[in-house]
C-alpha cells in the first residue's frame, strides 16, 4: 500500500529524484574512495617516510572530501524539497477527498481520525520519504561498493562478511516484525487521544456546568495511558535494536583485527590494507544500520499509508451529476424556487428501519411550509436531502422540477440555502462570516440582512461593528446571536429556497415573532433584499461553470420558498402549510386550524405546549 501511494505522488518529481540519486551516487563514490587513498598514504607514504607523497595524496583526499560534502548538500536539498512537496500533495489529496464526503462518510471515519490522518499520518510518510532520499538511497550503493572494495583489499578476510551480514539482517528483520502491529495500534490510540481532547475542548462549558472535571481528567488519563503503554512497548523494541546492531558491529571489528593481524604477520596483507578493510567493513555495517533505521520507520509509514488510502479510496455516497452540457449536471432551471419530495425514502447502511418512508412534500414560492414532529421523526434528515448532504435511498427530491442529483452542484448551492440546527461561525469577523456565501455583498446588504435577522442591534453595540471578531465556532457570542448571524448569512447568500432547521430554538418569543414577521415580509411577500435574481449556470470553453443573473426589476421583487423545521408550535402555527412527521412518515398536511381538528398527532404536540384556548386563539 505504501509503495502504491508513493508511486502516484512521487511521479511528478522524477527530475528531482533523478538529481538526488545522481548526487548521492557521487558522494557515496567519494566516501568509498577515501579509505583506499588512506591505505595508500600508510603503505607508500608513512611506512616509507615519504612526506611529499603524504602531502600529495592528502591534498587529493581533501579535494574528494569537498566534492563529497557538496554532492551531499545538493542531494539533501532536492530530497528535502521533494519530501515536503509529497507531504503537501498528500494533505491536499485527503482534504479534497474529504470535501466530497457526505455527512455519512464523515461520521463513518470521525472528525478526530480524519484530522490525525491529514496531519500525523502524512507526517510519518513525509519523514520516511525525506530519510529515504538522505540516507536510504546511498545505503545500498555504499553496501555493494564496500563489499567490492573489501574483496579488492583481501579476499580471505572478506569471508567474514558472509557470516556478519546475514546475522545482522536476520536480527533486524525479527525486531521489525514485532514492531509493525504495535505501530498500527499506536495510530488507533492516537486517534482516541485526539477524540477525547476534541470533545473536552468543544464541550468545556458542559463539563464545567456539570462539574465533571475529574471524570474528564480520568477519561483523558486512560486514553493517554493507553497511548503511552503502546509507545513504551515500541520504545523498548527500538531500544533493543541499536545495542544489538552495535554489538554485532563491534564483534565484527574485533574479528577483522584478529584475523587481519594474522594475515599481516604471515605477509598476506599490509597494515594500510587492513586499515582500509576495517573502514570498508564499517561503511558496510553503517549502511546496514542506516537501512535498519529506515526499516524501523517503514512499518509505521505502511500503517499510515493504509489509513490514508482508506480515506482516498472511499467514494462519497453523494455522487456528482454527469449530465448537462459540461458533464457536471444540469446548469439551468425552468422555474424558480419550487421544492418537491416525491415518495422519498432514506435509510442508513445496515439500519433495521428507514429514517424516512414515502415522504411527499411540495413547497412553493411565496409560501411558508413548516415541518413539525417528535424527536427522531426525521425532520433534519428530510431537510438535509435537499442540499444533498445525504442522497435519498429511493424517490426523488426535485428543485424546480429537476432532481437534485442531476443539478450542477454550484447551481444547487446557490439555489438552496440551509440554516442548520447547530449554526457554525468561522474564525474571522462578522462581515467575513456574512459574506461566506456571497463575497461581493456590500455593507448595506449586510446591514439589511442583519436587520431582518434581528441582529442589527447587538452587532451595532459590538466594538468594531461589522469588523467585530468572531471566535472559532462563534463561541464568543450567545446561542441566540449565533443563530441570528447564521440566518443573516443565508439572507446575504440570497438563495431561491430557504431551509431553516430549528433555527429559532435559542431565541426568546419576542425575537422569534419579530424575526418570523420580517422573514415573511421580505421573503414570501416579494420585498426581499434586492430585486429578484434568476440564476443560470453557464459553462465556458474551459469547462468552468459561471453563474449569471438576470435581475427582475418589478416592484414586487422575488418570492422565495421558505421551509421551517421547528419544535415550537408558536413558530410554525401561521405557516401556509404544516407537514406533520411521525416515525419518518407524513401523517398530516394542512394549516394549523385544519390539523387541530383532524390530526391527533399534531393536536397532541400543540397541547403539550399550549392550552386549548391558546391553541385556537391567534
Amino acid at each position: 500500500m505504501l509503495i502504491k501511494l508513493l508511486r502516484v505522488h512521487l511521479r511528478p518529481y522524477r527530475t528531482a529524484i533523478a538529481l538526488v540519486v545522481l548526487f548521492q551516487f557521487l558522494q557515496t563514490l567519494a566516501t568509498l574512495y577515501l579509505p583506499a587513498l588512506n591505505a595508500d598514504i600508510i603503505d607508500n607514504g608513512v611506512v616509507k617516510g615519504d612526506t611529499g607523497y603524504v602531502m600529495r595524496i592528502g591534498g587529493s583526499m581533501l579535494g574528494i572530501t569537498v566534492l563529497q560534502i557538496s554532492a551531499q548538500a545538493v542531494a539533501v536539498y532536492f530530497g528535502a524539497r521533494t519530501a515536503m512537496a509529497v507531504g503537501r500533495d498528500l494533505r491536499a489529496t485527503i482534504f479534497d477527498r474529504v470535501q466530497t464526503f457526505s455527512a455519512r462518510e464523515v461520521g463513518q471515519f470521525g472528525a478526530p481520525s480524519l484530522i490525525t490522518r491529514t496531519t500525523n499520518d502524512v507526517q510519518q510518510i513525509q519523514m520516511l520519504v525525506l530519510l529515504t532520499f538522505t540516507l536510504m538511497v546511498s545505503a545500498p550503493i555504499m553496501c555493494v561498493g564496500g563489499i567490492v572494495l573489501a574483496l579488492r583489499e583481501d579476499v580471505p578476510l572478506s569471508s567474514l562478511l558472509l557470516v556478519i551480514v546475514p546475522i545482522l539482517i536476520t536480527v533486524v528483520g525479527l525486531i521489525i516484525a514485532r514492531m509493525r502491529p504495535l505501530f498500527r495500534l499506536m495510530q488507533v490510540r492516537l486517534d482516541r487521544v485526539n477524540q477525547v481532547m476534541r470533545e473536552q475542548i468543544t464541550g468545556i462549558r458542559v463539563i464545567r456546568a456539570f462539574v465533571r472535571d475529574d471524570h474528564e481528567r480520568e477519561r483523558y488519563g486512560v486514553a493517554n495511558a493507553d497511548l503511552t503503554d503502546v509507545s513504551l512497548r515500541v520504545g523498548r523494541i527500538m531500544a533493543l535494536m541499536f545495542p544489538t546492531v552495535m554489538l554485532i558491529v563491534n564483534i565484527s571489528s574485533v574479528a577483522v583485527v584478529w584475523f587481519g593481524g594474522h594475515r599481516i604477520d604471515s605477509g598476506g596483507m599490509q597494515v594500510g590494507e587492513l586499515t582500509a578493510f576495517i573502514s570498508y567493513l564499517m561503511q558496510i555495517l553503517m549502511s546496514i544500520m542506516m537501512a535498519t533505521f529506515m526499516f524501523m520507520m517503514i512499518p509505521r509509514a505502511e500503517v499510515c499509508a493504509e489509513r490514508i488510502k482508506e480515506v482516498v479510496d472511499t467514494d462519497s455516497s453523494v455522487t456528482p451529476p454527469t449530465g448537462g452540457p459540461s458533464g457536471t449536471g444540469i446548469t439551468t432551471l425552468p422555474r424558480h424556487g419550487e421544492l418537491e419530495l416525491r415518495d422519498v425514502d432514506f435509510r442508513y447502511p445496515g439500519a433495521e428501519a428507514a429514517v424516512l418512508s414515502g415522504v411527499r412534500l411540495i413547497a412553493r414560492p411565496g409560501e411558508v411550509t413548516a415541518i413539525i414532529g417528535s424527536t427522531g421523526s426525521g425532520k433534519t434528515t428530510l431537510l438535509n436531502l435537499v442540499p444533498r448532504l445525504f442522497d435519498a435511498t429511493s424517490g426523488s427530491v426535485l428543485v424546480d422540477g429537476v432532481d437534485v442529483r442531476e443539478l450542477d452542484p454550484d447551481l444547487l448551492a446557490r439555489t438552496v440555502g440551509l440554516v442548520p440546527q447547530r449554526p457554525y461561525l468561522f474564525t474571522g469577523t462578522i462581515a467575513s462570516n456574512l459574506r461566506y456565501g456571497n463575497p461581493d455583498a456590500t455593507d448595506e446588504e449586510l446591514w439589511e440582512a442583519l436587520e431582518i435577522a434581528q441582529a442589527k442591534d447587538f452587532v451595532e453595540a459590538m466594538e468594531g461593528r461589522l469588523d467585530a471578531p468572531i471566535a472559532q465556532g462563534g463561541t464568543n457570542v450567545s446561542g441566540g446571536q449565533r443563530q441570528r448571524l447564521a440566518i443573516a448569512r443565508t439572507l446575504v447568500h440570497r438563495p431561491e429556497i430557504y431551509l431553516f432547521d430549528d433555527s429559532f430554538s435559542a431565541l426568546d418569543y419576542a425575537t422569534d415573532a419579530a424575526l418570523r414577521a420580517a422573514l415573511t415580509e421580505h421573503l414570501t411577500a416579494g420585498t426581499n433584499l434586492t430585486a429578484g435574481t434568476n440564476l443560470t449556470a453557464e459553462t465556458n470553453q474551459t469547462g468552468e461553470t459561471n453563474l449569471t443573473g438576470e435581475t427582475n426589476q418589478s416592484s414586487g421583487g422575488r418570492q422565495a420558498t421558505v421551509v421551517i423545521v421547528a419544535q415550537r408550535v408558536s413558530t410554525i402555527r401561521d405557516a401556509d402549510r404544516i407537514i406533520v412527521l411521525d416515525d419518518g412518515k407524513v401523517v398530516g398536511t394542512g394549516t394549523h386550524d385544519e390539523l387541530m381538528e383532524s390530526n391527533p398527532t399534531y393536536r397532541e404536540i400543540v397541547l403539550s405546549q399550549l392550552t386549548e384556548k391558546e391553541a385556537v386563539t391567534r
